[in-house]
């Protein structure tokens, strides 16, 4: 504990305003600070809640776990999915509310409210604009990127995604070096959008993947030549909420984490967090914002709340997102929802950290098998929708691990994670045992646990499906969707080619996620609810931490950035009092 004097000077130092009584008792921690509003994270959610309460003219600061900011945002490929949103609709996407509130409907189902899904759809876009206004992002649509479900009512096969352009580092001066890293390194002086990740994948093979790769090329030269610190994707986005926050005067205090909610009268009047070695109190006259992430690193809750087998080491979320803020606001009252789901994708237990894969499971000449050697699922299909169907079927026909097999052919023509098409994969894949390499299918099969009769059958079948260019079995390529990360130049179907080319290699495919999407309950001003639906006064919450708008589904790519800045934002408009 601080003496009373020591937790004067803090509050000084941290910008408590002129007047604030900064007192210490033994029930309550010393004074780090009073502001009309306290963050809980530096994510997506947090800092674009904190920005707009400071633009609305609210003191604010923002606490994180970490000893960087960016949290998982920075780490991902950053997409965001809000409809209607500016960027798209001045590339001519064909997109209307009705269209938006139909799809959306339809993709997440009446689990979730339809005053949150109607919430997130009128403000969406006007927070995008926002963001635009005052911080230096800006924004590319990442066209061809479908909706998830495009045949449902109101999806567009064009996608209604974008991404943060290319930011120049510099803006953020020596801020930029507490920046958290990104999950997957780029290219040495290459400049990559995530919209050309799906042609970098084909550079070997297709004309247009060779251009997009000499043009990530040129723009990181050219980004050197100006001595610029090119950034784009989590990176972009991260640092520009950053920089947006340095303009507005919002302090983001680091390695501060959150310890509890400070309660009075019934009312949420603050954060009790460790700053320095020592508890804390930050008041919030207003009332607190949890943007803290998910609990995807929590071993614990995630046996309590999670289908098994599960585990903390399949995720890429954030390592510092334990659920801190959920349990906080389970504490103080709060009600959670999904706590079971998560934006779940197959991964590759690689060595050092997992492999959460996208292209490689899409592209022609792989295929996904069971523990009985048996094809189970549309390999194309979303994600989320993959790892449902693992864990649905495990119980009886166990696919936890499934394999991903490829042929020679496969490796001859794509890039696989990070290594160019017909390069050995790295030696500690195959010590792990996540990755298997045999010369004749028996060998495959016994080397991965599988009967070998089963594993020809079906590689027999999926061959001849394939040379047919029609998958009657779990129709791969039946929508637009799935022919995203495929191969153009395959015929009659860019998602199918028959395995051939010895040597066979298998790949261990686990349910790993992006981060959890259960949390705290939220209403559509993003206030967080008892289980009698009445809002807990003060507290509010979004991205992660919260309960997701989307449901048990994902409606297109950003469906966890977008909704973490709208409901951050709206958090902040209602603090300000102006919904």
């Amino acid at each position: 504990m601080l003496g009373a004097g020591a937790g004067a000077g803090l509050a000084l130092a941290a910008g408590t305003q002129a007047g604030a009584q900064v007192t210490a008792t033994a029930a309550e921690p010393p004074l780090l600070g009073t502001y009309d509003v306290v963050v809980i994270g530096s994510g997506a959610a947090g800092m674009t809640a904190a920005l707009t309460a400071a633009r609305r003219g609210l003191s604010c600061v923002v606490v994180e776990k970490a000893a960087t900011f960016g949290g998982s945002a920075a780490r991902s490929g950053a997409g965001i999915w809000i409809p209607n949103n500016p960027v798209i609709l001045a590339a001519g996407v064909p997109d209307t509310p009705a269209k938006a509130a139909a799809y959306l409907k339809a993709v997440v189902g009446p689990e979730v409210a339809a005053d949150r899904q109607a919430a997130f759809l009128a403000h969406g876009p006007a927070m995008l604009s926002f963001v635009m206004a005052n911080s230096p992002l800006r924004f590319r649509w990442m066209e061809g990127y479908s909706d998830y479900y495009p045949e449902l009512p109101g999806g567009l096969p064009g996608g209604r995604s974008v991404e943060p352009d290319q930011l120049d580092g510099n803006v953020l001066g020596a801020e930029l070096a507490r920046l958290n890293p990104p999950y997957m390194q780029l290219p040495a002086g290459m400049v990559v959008f995530s919209a050309d990740y799906k042609w970098l994948a084909l550079t070997a093979v297709n004309v247009r993947g060779a251009a997009v790769a000499a043009e990530c090329l040129a723009r990181g030269t050219k980004a050197a030549l100006l001595g610029q610190k090119p950034l784009t994707m989590g990176q972009s986005l991260a640092a520009g909420l950053r920089a947006g926050l340095l303009s507005a005067g919002v302090p983001v205090w680091l390695s501060t984490p959150l310890t509890d909610l400070h309660v009075e009268g019934g009312r949420v009047t603050g954060a009790v967090v460790t700053r320095d070695g020592a508890a804390g109190l930050v008041r919030a006259r207003r009332g607190v914002v949890v943007g803290s992430g998910g609990f995807e690193h929590n071993a614990a809750m995630r046996a309590q709340y999670q289908r098994q087998p599960i585990g903390t080491e399949w995720t890429v979320g954030a390592k510092e997102n334990t659920g801190d803020g959920i349990r906080a606001g389970q504490r103080v009252g709060g009600s959670v929802a999904l706590m079971d789901d998560a934006w779940w994708g197959p991964t590759i237990p690689v060595p050092g950290r997992p492999y959460f894969c996208l292209a490689e499971r899409t592209l022609p000449g792989g295929l996904l098998v069971d523990r009985s050697g048996a094809r189970f699922v549309n390999e194309a299909a979303p994600y989320s929708d993959v790892v449902h169907t693992m864990y649905d079927r495990h119980p009886t026909d166990p696919a936890i691990p499934a394999w991903l097999i490829v042929d020679q052919n496969y490796r001859n023509r794509y890039l696989f994670k990070d290594v160019a098409p017909t390069l050995p994969l790295p030696d500690d894949w195959y010590s792990s045992g996540a990755a298997h390499k045999s010369w004749t299918w028996d060998g495959l099969a016994t080397a991965i646990g599988v009967p070998p009769a089963a594993l020809r059958a079906t590689v027999d079948r999926f061959n001849s499906l394939a040379l047919r260019g029609q998958d009657t079995d779990f129709g791969r390529g039946d929508s637009v969707y799935d022919h995203y990360y495929t191969d153009p130049a395959v015929l009659p179907n860019s998602c199918l080619a028959p395995l051939w080319l010895p040597p066979f290699h298998a790949f261990r495919i686990v349910p790993g996620d992006l981060g959890t999407k259960g949390g705290l309950r939220t209403d559509a001003s993003a206030r967080v609810l008892r289980p009698d639906d009445t809002p807990i006064p003060g507290l509010y919450a979004a991205g992660n931490a919260s309960a997701a708008v989307m449901g048990h589904s994902y409606a297109g790519a950003g469906s966890t950035i977008g909704p973490a800045m709208t409901f951050g934002y709206l958090a902040a408009l209602d603090l300000a009092g102006v919904l």
